[in-house]
């Protein structure tokens, strides 16, 4: 069984700025891609970003010039680099891993509270 270890949520002021933090314990040879989505308060899963292994990187409109996304030099771990945050980037973030297993299957984390408020 694939885990993928989140962290760095927190409360921020708007404008602030956060790093989150996904490492999953699966060989890096064996990820497709690694991704940040998350879900806001009565609303849908959404994508934010994601990274494959090949180094194509994919940005929801909403985030595009504020957040980045990077993988970590060892391939199983990816980071958010979350600037200029408002509120409506309040949200649980999700980090997501796409690992070839005979098939490609999808793992999900815990998820980790991002919470932009005065």
């Amino acid at each position: 069984q694939v885990q993928l270890v989140e962290s760095g949520g927190d409360l921020v002021q708007p404008g602030g700025s956060l790093r989150l933090s996904c490492v999953a314990s699966v060989s890096p040879f064996r990820i497709r891609s690694m991704g940040w989505y998350r879900r806001a308060p009565g609303k849908e899963r959404e994508l934010v970003a994601d990274i494959t292994s090949t180094g194509v990187i994919k940005y929801a409109a909403s985030v595009k010039g504020r957040f980045t996304i990077a993988s970590g030099d060892a391939k199983n771990a990816v980071y958010l680099q979350m600037n200029s945050l408002k509120a409506e980037d309040t949200a649980v973030y999700y980090c997501n891993a796409q690992v070839v297993r005979g098939l490609i299957l999808g793992y999900w984390g815990q998820g980790t509270q991002v919470t932009v408020s005065s």
